[in-house]
């Protein structure tokens, strides 16, 4: 999937002179979190719920004592008082965005987020927002893809056959010490793993294969090291 599947086109904007009520009426109305700031069709900045926070008009503004502000000096607590009362969108945005563009893989966009602690991307072709993508987009699409999931008809075989090829595809899969039978679409699994999280990752790897009604867990975890088995959590 790209980022152009799943993005909002219809975005809602701010302008960077527009002032901090109206930004945040436009969050209360639209019911968003957060405002790309555009000129003209360019991204200048983001403003979100988390730049509000720290407002003067709530008295959540930082207090520092006279240590701590000695040690912050006065140009972070110059910038703190700024965003505590600036009246302008441009003065409080955080001007620093990280975008992607329609064709983006939606892989490299969800890598970004976390890398960059971000819940929304602006998304640019030539220069101009063409749509915005956040982690919402992403859950609506999860949805779809959950509700388009095929009914299975495969014969108990045809199950084996997937979930061993899925357990040989992963790098963490016991594939030489489990064993895996099927009867009228429930799996049941045999065997011995050798951490205790390998035990949900099987269960998971039969459950997503179509046609799998049920999954019997018979694995017994054994200590690599010592050989011991361990009782189940």
């Amino acid at each position: 999937m790209k980022a152009a599947d799943v993005m909002t086109r219809q975005v809602v904007t701010v302008r960077p002179n527009a002032t901090i009520e109206e930004a945040a009426r436009l969050m209360l109305k639209h019911r968003i979190s957060g405002l790309p700031v555009t000129d003209e069709g360019a991204v200048l900045g983001i403003l979100t719920e988390g730049d509000l926070l720290r407002r003067a008009e709530t008295g959540t503004g930082k207090h520092h004592t006279r240590w701590i502000a000695l040690f912050l000096g006065p140009g972070r607590l110059a910038q703190e008082y700024v965003r505590a009362h600036a009246r302008r969108v441009s003065e409080v945005m955080t001007d620093r965005v990280f975008s992607g563009t329609p064709e983006t893989p939606l892989s490299e966009i969800v890598a970004l987020m976390e890398a960059k602690h971000v819940k929304r991307l602006p998304v640019v072709e030539e220069g101009r927002l063409v749509g915005i993508l956040s982690r919402a987009d992403i859950m609506a699409a999860l949805v779809d893809l959950l509700s388009e999931r095929p009914a299975g008809t495969a014969s108990d075989a045809e199950i084996r056959g997937q979930i061993l090829s899925e357990i040989d595809l992963q790098p963490w899969g016991p594939r030489g010490s489990v064993e895996v039978s099927v009867t009228d679409g429930i799996v049941a699994l045999n065997g011995t793993i050798t951490d205790e999280r390998a035990r949900a990752a099987l269960r998971v790897a039969a459950e997503n294969v179509p046609g799998v009604r049920a999954v019997r867990d018979h694995l017994v975890w054994v200590d690599s090291v010592s050989g011991i088995v361990i009782p189940r959590p």
